[in-house]
């Protein structure tokens, strides 16, 4: 067996960034982390409340696939940030700076599926792949999404 290090081995060259972008990108990784569950919160809230519906926390942690001693958690986290407030026996509510929210993230989904759909991935994978996506791409990165899809370098598939 031959490894790295053996002569016989023709090593590959490491095309490492430099040390400044290579931190600014785990950093945008992590940021990006730590936002998630909130904008995952605040969107389904948004979504619940869109359709007519209360958001209760039990109708939370059941989209969610979560405990309701997990949602209870996240809701205290989201009103000390300023994103929902709670009425007792009425559910959550969203603020301003909620609602604000709730339709950016669903805008970078829909963006992000849409160039999906364009680059020919099936429906049901490109919106389950955007869910994840729309957390991390870039502005930069959509803003080029729109481009090609508006400039008809890609078109997209209907739905």
């Amino acid at each position: 067996m031959l490894l790295r290090g053996d002569p016989q081995v023709k090593e590959r060259q490491p095309v490492m960034p430099d040390v400044e972008s290579q931190s600014e990108g785990f950093r945008h990784a992590r940021e990006a982390r730590r936002n998630v569950l909130i904008e995952d919160y605040v969107e389904l809230i948004d979504d619940l409340l869109t359709e007519g519906q209360e958001a209760r926390q039990v109708d939370i942690a059941d989209r969610l696939g979560v405990s309701q001693p997990t949602v209870a958690k996240m809701l205290v986290r989201l009103e000390a940030e300023g994103f929902v407030t709670r009425k007792p026996y009425r559910g959550v509510f969203l603020t301003e700076a909620g609602i604000a929210l709730a339709e950016t993230v669903r805008a970078r989904h829909q963006l992000v599926e849409e160039f999906l759909l364009a680059l020919g991935v099936d429906a049901v994978t490109a919106r389950l792949d955007a869910e994840g996506m729309e957390h991390f791409v870039s502005d930069a990165t959509l803003e080029a999404f729109r481009r090609a899809l508006k400039t008809g370098t890609l078109k997209p598939k209907q739905f």
